[in-house]
């Protein structure tokens, strides 16, 4: 009896442990199986609506559902046909039309569907791009856009007042934010031979990328603030206090002079401290080392929801807003506290290209900006899939 009980001892730490570490093992692996679930989850292939963030501030739009609640706070601000300003937009754009690249977005699940449309991989940037053009044509109608692109690219555009400009450089993907100062540097020498030779007036420019939607009138910067350079659009980050999505440009001989300064200066910078980052964030983390460079500029006023004035390297630049200027839904200033009234560029970056396309889809089903932006506003934190 008493060898039954110590052999019964022996194996009670047995007992006790091997359950207990199989328990363990069990909800590591569920806990591995819940990792993957959220990670499957993290893109969705339709919209997701959730709570509009800025409820109860009074300069943040208020949204039931997808419907503007203060929508009388907006509405389309057409070009003045008396200011005598024109304004002209400028995106680079890669188009890929390989072999391999057909071969790839030609798989089943390589296929995304929005609304009624079945797009591939190569057919969904050239679906952003066509949004990119109609949100300018229905805001500022008269505004002629360029598209910059390789010459060697397959691009087949055919829309009114879009031309498309090849641009010689290097556009694979880990080069394409340094060809991309590159290419406006070349499009402003563009611009001044035919100030300068043909005595030609050009329009003001804006340098955008392609993933932005124009929800209002831009002619006013022009206007609001007649002694600016070159503009750039701010955020209260430390790391990456400016955005390259939105640059504008005085049409000016002075200020497009300044303007291309400025950019060679952007393109130097970056060639000789920021290559590591040449595939992503190399001329933003240029952009705020020229400015920070500047002994008499106050960093502060990033933090500040204002525009405002400053000297940089002989030009004059305007600081604005991104809250308003270059509003973004995943991470943008201002995000986590809804979206401001007077917001007059949204900018898709990173996994919110879905919700481009949908937006203008309510768009043309409505006819409504300031609902469309309840749209994306309530959309906004969700990560779709493209």
């Amino acid at each position: 009896m008493c060898v039954g009980w110590k052999r019964l001892l022996l194996f009670l730490p047995a007992v006790i442990i091997i359950p207990h570490m199989l328990s363990v093992l069990e909800f590591q692996k569920k806990t591995n199986l819940g990792d993957l679930r959220n990670e499957e989850r993290v893109k969705f292939d339709h919209l997701v609506l959730g709570p509009a963030a800025g409820e109860g501030l009074p300069d943040r739009l208020h949204c039931q559902g997808t419907r503007a609640l203060n929508k009388t706070l907006f509405g389309l601000l057409p070009n003045n046909p008396n200011s005598g300003e024109h304004v002209a937009f400028v995106s680079m754009f890669a188009a890929y039309n390989s072999a391999v690249d057909g071969l790839v977005s030609g798989r089943p699940s390589d296929l995304v569907i929005v609304g009624k449309t079945s797009y591939n991989k190569v057919e969904r940037s050239m679906a952003i791009l066509n949004v990119f053009i109609n949100f300018i044509q229905v805001t500022m109608p008269k505004s002629n856009i360029f598209i910059l692109t390789d010459p060697a690219s397959e691009l087949h555009l055919h829309r009114d007042m879009v031309t498309i400009q090849p641009t010689q450089g290097e556009y694979s993907q880990d080069k394409l934010m340094l060809q991309r100062i590159r290419s406006y540097i070349a499009f402003l020498e563009i611009q001044l031979e035919k100030i300068t030779q043909r005595r030609e007036q050009v329009s003001h420019l804006i340098f955008t990328d392609s993933d932005i939607a124009v929800v209002n009138d831009l002619e006013h910067i022009f206007t609001d603030y007649p002694s600016f350079d070159l503009a750039l659009t701010f955020r209260n980050n430390h790391d990456q206090p400016l955005n390259s999505g939105f640059i504008a440009v005085r049409g000016t001989s002075e200020g497009i002079r300044r303007g291309m300064a400025f950019l060679q200066e952007v393109l130097e910078v970056y060639n000789s401290k920021f290559m590591k980052a040449s595939r992503m964030l190399g001329d933003q983390l240029a952009l705020a080392w020229i400015v920070r460079s500047d002994p008499k500029f106050n960093e502060r006023r990033f933090s500040r929801r204002e525009a405002f004035l400053d000297n940089i390297g002989g030009a004059s630049v305007l600081f604005l807003p991104c809250s308003s200027y270059n509003w973004t839904p995943p991470e943008g200033a201002g995000q986590f506290h809804g979206m401001p009234l007077d917001v007059k560029v949204v900018h898709f970056k990173g996994s919110r290209k879905r919700l481009m396309l949908e937006a203008w889809n309510f768009w043309s089903s409505y006819s409504n900006m300031a609902d469309m932006l309840c749209l994306i506003l309530k959309s906004g934190r969700t990560k779709y899939d493209f």
